[in-house]
């Protein structure tokens, strides 16, 4: 058998190896779910995702290594409009392609309900593909896009003038093909409170620093909330 690399980057899930062209990573308890999606990923055409090869001797998924760059460390960075836009625009067309799904049921899509950059394989500084896709449900495109808009734009982590966020989240919510209105903003704080929640309830050593800085971020956002909105 091919050499078993362990892959870095990213919010890896313990036990996610390279082996050859293909990725090998423990199934969650989502995982029938997540492999119906991708199944219908690829039998549709949709080209930003991995494929799904089986499972191996292992109880392993076994998925087609993308090639790319999946950064680790993304709360400090300031991505440029260009990466906003490829973003936003990844994110609509794999909402285009999940609402044609049976896997919707009544909602409008299959969110991926992680769509952070530490989620999306990068090159030559654009996101390509996206990965990881345990946490899918059927949902709403807002709230994916209010998560998407919070990690992307890092609200009120990073220091940057009010006006400049702003003007970013425009960008974003423009190539995605809406507009910032009171629905991204609630998006965007609902996806606060349910990242808060789970973190409350993992039992992690950190919890406390990082719900205070989860509501430090929620504070920045109800002050600026009036200067946000298209």
């Amino acid at each position: 058998m091919t050499e078993e690399i362990p892959l870095s980057g990213g919010r890896v899930t313990s036990g996610v190896v390279r082996v050859g062209g293909t990725v090998r990573r423990p199934q969650s308890s989502n995982a029938a779910f997540v492999h119906r999606l991708l199944r219908e990923l690829e039998e549709i055409g949709f080209d930003a995702s991995p494929r799904l090869l089986g499972v191996d001797d292992s109880d392993r998924e076994i998925l087609t290594f993308i090639e790319g760059d999946v950064p680790t460390d993304c709360g400090t960075l300031v991505w440029d409009d260009a990466q906003l836009r490829a973003a936003a625009q990844l994110l609509r067309r794999y909402h285009d392609a999940t609402a044609r799904s049976s896997l919707c049921g009544t909602a409008e899509v299959v969110c991926h309900n992680d769509f952070g950059p530490w989620n999306l394989v990068w090159k030559t500084g654009l996101p390509i593909a996206l990965i990881d896709f345990d946490n899918a449900a059927p949902g709403t495109r807002v709230d994916d896009l209010g998560y998407a808009a919070w990690k992307h734009l890092n609200l009120g982590l990073i220091e940057l003038p009010v006006a400049e966020q702003r003007r970013r989240l425009l960008v974003l919510a423009h190539a995605y093909g809406t507009h910032v209105d009171d629905e991204l903003l609630l998006a965007i704080e609902r996806a606060q409170e349910r990242m808060s929640a789970l973190i409350e309830r993992s039992g992690d050593p950190g919890r406390d620093i990082a719900v205070s800085q989860i509501r430090a971020e929620r504070i920045w956002l109800h002050a600026n909330r009036g200067d946000l909105i298209d």
